[in-house]
């Protein structure tokens, strides 16, 4: 019974979850939370219950948002703004418990006509500043995020302008000198919001709103040299730089009874208050513009993604600052750089020398800084995304040297490799020849030096030519005793041709002068380094040379072909071109005795 209660309350508590839910979903004439402190009231958050208030809209979005400092009158001038009262629009402070936490959104958004075009304008409610229990990094960064979200800045002070409230703005002032100037370019990271300076006073003592901005304006003495009063200074003059992006406002008190305020309907609050809110309304509908980002308007989920990449910029370290708001920007700048980089170094074929390869880089490279530094975004702090893209290009610059060493190490290798078969093959000629192994080495050589290219040519050339060398004194003193021997061997084969096979005298009567003259006249009358100097021998070797290898004919090649075609042309004659032609010769040959004795028997 026990388990069966507690599943029922269990099951009413997720059925009223349930419907609570469903209804803020479809019920969004409702202030929602956008985003929300996170643990530790030093961050921001996203809410995603406002997130879906926003991302219906599919017009482009034009955002105002009232900053100021704690329980200033914010969430009442929303109202006011919006025509509601405190029961249906934002929480007002002495009403509900500080219920503006973080930033909230109107979840109904006005539909107005700027140039032509529908806008959405949605109002956003701040968290106070300088209020307690809160850090000044906190304040910062929903300060910097309403300057970075909105259109319009609307800030909120009461009665005059302090100097903490010049500081306030040291952000949007530094914001707007790394952006601003390029709103008029192509790419446009985002417009710098509008500043209305918003005074909440009853008496100016003779001056206009804009004359009393102006004075709090100007720079203030400090023959001291107070760093804090240079800083605030500084502040000042961007400011001024910026007047044509700004302007000033006065409202008057509502009513002397402020904590009745949310009970009072038009006609029982000051008709000069009426009148000056009305303008005011006005003035802030003629200053709106559709937020734009990078050139482009937004509508709800791109306004909702933009968002999320300001708030992440922002959350990162441990102050937000406009440096990181830039590399936000040029994030995707960086990206198109890198890979117009990729796109110019992926032509290359490699292997090529290191110096085409520098070149090609340096190309590149200098093609991808020109159309970073045509897009960017910022000034001071746009160095280090130069940086971040000189390190990725260096990146990926080292990987293509790194891989022009390998193929260059392969094709190097390849050739050498090749060229060491070749002159091994050199060395083992059936039919020993300078010129042909002359020609091969310089036909290596001319296609190593070709094709061969990039950081590994120097050291395998060194390889190649010390291997040729050694190849080259090898052959060459192989050559002569090779020659020498193959010679004797060929005159002793036809002695044996021209005695037996086909019994050709003169054949015969060549070969056994040549194996004398090789074997008993050399030996004789020349030393063995005396026979290589000789004019006959290299006569013999040149009438070699020129019989084994031509570019018309290499022996060594056909040698064995011509060997069997010629043995077969004489076996043919022997078996049957005697009994067709009969034996009769040009030159002399050998007498058959056969013969000779079948003649005397006849006789």
């Amino acid at each position: 019974m026990e388990i069966s209660s507690r599943t029922f309350v269990f099951f009413f508590l997720s059925l009223c979850l349930l419907s609570s839910t469903s209804l803020s979903i479809e019920n969004f004439h409702q202030a929602f939370p956008i985003v929300e402190p996170a643990p530790g009231h030093t961050k921001l958050q996203l809410s995603r219950e406002g997130l879906e208030a926003i991302s219906r809209i599919t017009t482009p979005i034009s955002a105002v948002a009232v900053i100021g400092p704690y329980r200033s009158g914010k969430s009442f001038l929303l109202n006011q703004l919006l025509s509601l009262s405190c029961y249906e629009g934002f929480g007002v402070g002495h009403m509900r418990d500080t219920k503006t936490k973080g930033i909230w959104v109107w979840g109904t958004p006005l539909e107005l006509e700027i140039d032509g075009v529908k806008t959405s304008v949605i109002y956003l409610d701040t968290e106070g500043f300088e209020s307690v229990g809160k850090s000044n990094v906190y304040d910062d960064r929903i300060f910097a995020l309403a300057t970075v979200m909105s259109s319009v800045l609307i800030y909120n002070l009461p009665e005059t302008i302090r100097e903490a409230d010049i500081s306030r703005l040291s952000f949007a002032v530094e914001l707007a000198e790394e952006f601003y100037g390029r709103v008029k370019g192509e790419d446009v990271a985002f417009e710098p919001s509008k500043l209305l300076w918003l005074i909440q006073r009853d008496f100016l003592q003779g001056k206009s709103v804009k004359q009393m901005v102006d004075e709090a304006l100007r720079h203030v003495p400090n023959e001291d040299g107070n760093k804090n009063i240079d800083q605030v200074n500084q502040i000042r003059d961007s400011l001024a730089i910026m007047g044509d992006n700004s302007t000033a406002f006065s409202l008057p008190q509502p009513h002397l009874m402020r904590t009745k305020l949310c009970d009072l309907k038009d006609e029982d609050l000051d008709s000069t208050y009426v009148a000056r809110r009305d303008q005011l309304k006005k003035l802030v509908a003629s200053i709106i513009r559709p937020k734009i980002v990078q050139g482009k308007t937004l509508n709800g989920k791109e306004f909702i993604a933009f968002l999320e990449q300001i708030l992440d910029a922002l959350n990162k370290g441990e102050i937000p600052s406009t440096g990181s708001l830039v590399e936000v920007f040029n994030k995707d700048i960086v990206e198109r750089c890198l890979k117009l980089y990729n796109e110019r170094m992926v032509r290359l074929r490699l292997p090529m020398s290191e110096e085409s390869l520098q070149s090609s880089h340096e190309t590149a490279h200098n093609e991808a800084i020109k159309a970073f530094n045509a897009q960017h975004f910022g000034r001071q702090h746009a160095k280090k995304s130069v940086d971040q893209l000189d390190e990725q290009m260096q990146e990926v610059y080292k990987n293509y040297v790194l891989a022009n060493e390998y193929q260059s190490s392969k094709l190097c290798e390849t050739l050498y490799t090749k060229c060491e078969d070749d002159m091994d093959h050199l060395q083992a000629l059936r039919l020993p020849s300078m010129a042909k192994f002359n020609a091969g080495f310089v036909y290596c050589n001319q296609t190593f030096e070709q094709k061969c290219v990039g950081p590994s040519k120097q050291n395998y050339e060194q390889r190649l030519t010390k291997m040729m060398g050694k190849s080259r004194s090898l052959f060459i003193k192989e050559y002569n005793n090779r020659l020498f021997n193959w010679l004797v061997g060929f005159s002793l084969v036809m002695v044996v041709v021209g005695r037996f096979i086909i019994k050709f005298i003169l054949l015969e009567m060549a070969a056994w002068i040549l194996f004398i003259f090789l074997e008993t006249y050399t030996r004789m009358f020349w030393t063995a380094e005396a026979l290589y100097y000789n004019p006959v021998w290299h006569f013999i070797v040149g009438t070699w040379e020129n019989v084994v290898y031509s570019p018309v004919l290499d022996l060594d090649r056909w040698a064995i072909p011509i060997v069997c075609i010629i043995a077969l042309c004489v076996l043919y004659w022997r078996c049957y071109g005697k009994r067709k032609h009969g034996a009769r010769w040009l030159l002399p040959m050998y007498n058959n005795q056969k013969n000779v004795r079948n003649r005397e028997r006849s006789e």
